[in-house]
Formats: structure tokens, C-alpha cells, sequence
């Protein structure tokens, strides 16, 4: 008898749910007090029940709201409106009665939880407190707990002081720690400046270099150039080479806290000496990013991908830097040609904009140089950046200056004389000499030869000629190379050196000096025609002799 009694409230139910929910699915019911299975069984037969999402998207669909307000406007009594929708009569009043039917915001009231609340001022007090404490001392959810137990006989759940908590410091702290963007707007004249990351090969040899990129955020151009190393000395190197292509210095600088110009910590900025004096050269301002915020600086952040996805690719293989810094540049010209600024303009309209608000250029270019004190070993070697460099034997056990340069190293010594001029490695641990500052030595001491490591600098038939001559013949052949290196290179000078070995001499500073000085201009044929203009020399001064 039960049974067939929920089967004909099942089927009357479904019949109108049938006539007037025509919107919903067929079978579900008015949401129910109390929460319980999706599916409800009535006898034989199994009713659905309203998902929990879609209960919380209404209690009793739109139609039926606005049959009880009809019904109830034309005067049919609330409990035949009950009977017949299949509503409750509290929920036919509560519709009925309602005078705004206005869209409510989709939020869910404030709901009382009385184990926190009884403590929600102490807790309040401590948070407040804990703004002025450095970030790795304040109170994490856990440790408000804990005391919370201890000193106040807490006897709530853990879950309900995190969901304190950090509703709290979501009301209370400072908006930029909650996160969030703002649209940034340029002035013409600012740049951005940032390293990237490219690998090519330079001279045969396979590197990892950086690209230095600048953009200018108003006009949206672009310009890179190559460097070994984000270094100081590379970064203002890089820069000056940029400025002279544009032809202007920005007016301000944005840089990333990353790169060695300077540092931004806790708002306090700390500038290195080189780039400080950089940007006095050129007088322009700087500013520094937060730690980890690229937002800061969008524009040169999505240019170094831009530019370092479509220029070096593929790897380039070069035979020297300026060669490579050729085709970066040749690139970067084709993508501003072909580029818009944001408001949709083409970049070189814009470009003008940046210019007239950028600063000329002094006539002097900025010597990217980093002076730093070494002082040599016995054997005239200096140690600077993991990398040794020979000053010479002669200056060893000396205090020495060295300037660092984005491509070579000066040795000077304490009075400002050049001792050496050697290339610059980028290479750990590696020795990098000049063999030409190794002859002073040999001239003092010329049977010293023998063991020498210039030996494998210079050519196999020079080294036999050397050998060859007594002490005296040494130290003049030594001197004049020495003198003739100065002015036309080492290999110039062994090269001279050896024709005139050749032709039965031994060297002089005149003759060799000439000869390695035509051999270095690159004349033809400079290894034989030389020895003939020494021949000239020499029967020249037998006519005067005579």
C-alpha cells in the first residue's frame, strides 16, 4: 500500500514538473533540507536529485517564481498555488511577498564562527603587530595556533585560524603584496636595457655569449649588440656602441636589478663606480627594478626573446665579434623597418619622438675601462678575474695597475708607464701572454734562449738563426726585434727578422724596423722585396763609409 502511494506522488510530481518546468530537466526535484544522495528512491521508482552547483544557483527556478507572483496577482488562494506547483507554502509567501525581485550579487553572507571569533581581537593585535617585524619572524597560522592553545585554551580546528589568518592579511596588507598589474606608459626618451642568452661560433670555436638588447618603449625600436660577458666593463662597452648607432643617449635608463650597474635592495639603490661614471659621461638618469618583477621593464623583456628567436638563428658562424655585431645590427634595422608603436604607428614615425627627447652625444666616447691593482709573481705574471696575463720577467714581484677592458687588459706600471697590452680571456684558469714582453729579458740575458718558451712563438728558421749567434749577435737580434714589435706587431717582427738571418745579417733596430714595418702594411712580396731595400740600405752606407 506504501508503495503504491509514492508511486502516484512520483508520477503526479513528474506530470508537473512536465507542464510547467519545461526549462529544467525532467525528474528533479525542489531542493530538500539536509543533504543527501543524488538520487532519491521512491517505491519502485528513482528520482534525481539537484546537483549541489545547481542548487546554489537557485532555489526554485525563475518560471516558478514568477507562476506563484501571477497566480497570487489574480487572486487564487496561496494554498492552491502550493498544491498545484508543488511548493511549499512558506516558499509561495516568501515569493509572493517579496517586493524586489532585483539581481543579487552571487556572494555568500558572512558566516559566524564563534570558537575564532571569541578570539579574533587578540588574534588582531598580533597580525597588526607582526607589520613592523622582519617577514621571517612573524607569526604563521600555525604558530597563532599553537599559541592560541597554550595561553587562551583555544578548542576550535586549525583549518578555521588559517581561514582567519589569511582572510586578514588579504584585508590588511598593502595592495602591491597581493599582486596585480598596472598599464605602464612611457615618455619618449627612456630606454630598457636587459641580457639574453645565444650561443655561435667565432672564429671556429663554439661560445656562449650575451645580448646586450636596448628598446625604446615609445617608438617600440629595437637595437642589440653581442657581448662575452654582463659583466661592467661589457655592459658600458655595449651601451656606448648602441648610443653611437642611434646617434643619442637616452634620457633615462631602466634596468634589471640582475645586472652589474647596480642593485636595488629594500629600496636602496647601490651603483657600481664604472657605470656610475658611465652615465655621468652621458648624463643620463637610471633606474633600477624590483627584485624578480620583468614586468617592470615588459617592453626589452619580450624584445630579448623576440630578437634572439629570430636573429641568431641558426647559430651563427663568424670569424670575429664585429662581424657578428654587423649582422645583429643589419637585423635589428630590418625589424624596426617593419615594426609598429603601440598606438599603431610605424615605428620610424615614433622613432623621431624618441630622439628629440634623448640627449646628445659628448665628443669624447667613454673609455669602458676598470682600473684594479694586482701584483705580479716572479715570473711577471698578474692574476686578474681567474685569468693570468704576463706583464714580463722584467716586472716581476712589482705592484702593477691593470685596466680591464670588454676585449683586452693593460699592465701599467706604478707611474702610469704601459708595460703590456694583452687580449682578454673570457676562458677560466687560462694563461694569456704577449711574447713580445718576454724579449727585455732575453737581451739581459740572452743564453736564457735556449730554454725559453718564446721559442715555440717564433718560426723554426729563426730559432736556428738565433742559436747559431754568439752572445753579442743574440742580444742584438733580440733588441732590434723588440724595437721592431712595438711598432708593427710580433709576428712582423720575427718575420723581419728571419729574412734577414736569410740573407747572411744579423739583425739591426734600422733594418728590421723598416722591413717588419712593410710586412705589416701588407705590401707584396714584402719577404723578398724588403731584402732587397735592405740591400740598398747597406751598400748606402759602404758609399757614404767610402
Amino acid at each position: 500500500m506504501c508503495n503504491k502511494k509514492c508511486a502516484g506522488i512520483a508520477s503526479r510530481i513528474e506530470q508537473r514538473w512536465h507542464r510547467k518546468l519545461s526549462s529544467i530537466r525532467m525528474g528533479r526535484l525542489p531542493r530538500r533540507k539536509g543533504r543527501g544522495p543524488l538520487y532519491i528512491s521512491l517505491g519502485r521508482r528513482t528520482l534525481a536529485r539537484p546537483r549541489p552547483e545547481e542548487e546554489r544557483k537557485m532555489t526554485v527556478p525563475l518560471d516558478t517564481q514568477q507562476d506563484i507572483r501571477e497566480m497570487d496577482a489574480r487572486g487564487v488562494p496561496r494554498t492552491r498555488i502550493s498544491r498545484e506547483l508543488g511548493v511549499s507554502r512558506n516558499t509561495v509567501a516568501k515569493y509572493a511577498d517579496m517586493r524586489d525581485m532585483s539581481p543579487t550579487a552571487p556572494v555568500a553572507p558572512p558566516r559566524p564562527h564563534p570558537a575564532v571569533d571569541a578570539h579574533a581581537a587578540w588574534m588582531d593585535a598580533v597580525l597588526e603587530e607582526d607589520l613592523g617585524a622582519p617577514r621571517k619572524q612573524r607569526h604563521t597560522a600555525k604558530r597563532i595556533f599553537d599559541r592560541l592553545v597554550d595561553e587562551r585554551g583555544y578548542e576550535g580546528s586549525y583549518s578555521s585560524v588559517c581561514r582567519y589568518v589569511a582572510r586578514w592579511r588579504e584585508e590588511n596588507e598593502a595592495p602591491s603584496a597581493r599582486g596585480g598589474y598596472l598599464e605602464l606608459e612611457w615618455a619618449p626618451g627612456a630606454a630598457q636595457v636587459d641580457f639574453g642568452n645565444f650561443r655561435c661560433e667565432i672564429a671556429g670555436a663554439a661560445r656562449d655569449m650575451k645580448l646586450l638588447v636596448l628598446t625604446l618603449p615609445h617608438s617600440n625600436a629595437r637595437f642589440c649588440t653581442a657581448t662575452f660577458s654582463e659583466r661592467s666593463e661589457c655592459l658600458c662597452d655595449g651601451l656606448r656602441r648602441i648610443f653611437e648607432w642611434i646617434g643619442r643617449a637616452p634620457a633615462l635608463l631602466v634596468l634589471d636589478n640582475a645586472t652589474e650597474a647596480g642593485r636595488m635592495v629594500r629600496g636602496r639603490v647601490t651603483e657600481s663606480a664604472l657605470f656610475s661614471q658611465f652615465r655621468a659621461h652621458y648624463r643620463c638618469a637610471s633606474r633600477y627594478c624590483n627584485p624578480y618583477s620583468g614586468n617592470e621593464k615588459g617592453s626589452v623583456e619580450n624584445a630579448v626573446g623576440f630578437l634572439r628567436r629570430n636573429l641568431p638563428v641558426p647559430q651563427p658562424s663568424v670569424g670575429s665579434l664585429d662581424e657578428l655585431n654587423s649582422i645583429l645590427r643589419a637585423g635589428c634595422e630590418g625589424v624596426n623597418a617593419a615594426s609598429t608603436c603601440r598606438d599603431g604607428r610605424p615605428t620610424a614615425e615614433a622613432l623621431a619622438e624618441d630622439l628629440s627627447s634623448m640627449l646628445a652625444l659628448p665628443g669624447v666616447a667613454f673609455d669602458s675601462v676598470r682600473w684594479v691593482r694586482a701584483k705580479s709573481d716572479k715570473r711577471g705574471y698578474v692574476e686578474v678575474c681567474g685569468n693570468r696575463y704576463c706583464a714580463g720577467p722584467a716586472w716581476h714581484d712589482r705592484e702593477l695597475v691593470v685596466g680591464v677592458r670588454a676585449g683586452s687588459v693593460e699592465v701599467l706600471d706604478g707611474r702610469g708607464r704601459k708595460v703590456a697590452a694583452l687580449r682578454r680571456s673570457w676562458e677560466d684558469g687560462e694563461v694569456v701572454r704577449n711574447p713580445a714582453s718576454l724579449i727585455p729579458a732575453l737581451v739581459a740575458r740572452p743564453r736564457a734562449f735556449g730554454e725559453s718558451t718564446i721559442r715555440r712563438d717564433m718560426p723554426a728558421p729563426l730559432v736556428e738563426a738565433i742559436e747559431r749567434c754568439d752572445k753579442a749577435g743574440r742580444r742584438r737580434a733580440f733588441r732590434a726585434i723588440s724595437r721592431a714589435a712595438e711598432s708593427s706587431g710580433f709576428d712582423a717582427a720575427c718575420r723581419a727578422a728571419e729574412g734577414i738571418f736569410e740573407s747572411g745579417r744579423v739583425p739591426d733596430d734600422a733594418s728590421c724596423d723598416l722591413l717588419a714595418r712593410r710586412i705589416a702594411g701588407g705590401e707584396e712580396g714584402a719577404g723578398g722585396a724588403a731584402l732587397a731595400v735592405y740591400d740598398l740600405l747597406a751598400k748606402g752606407a759602404m758609399c757614404d763609409a767610402g
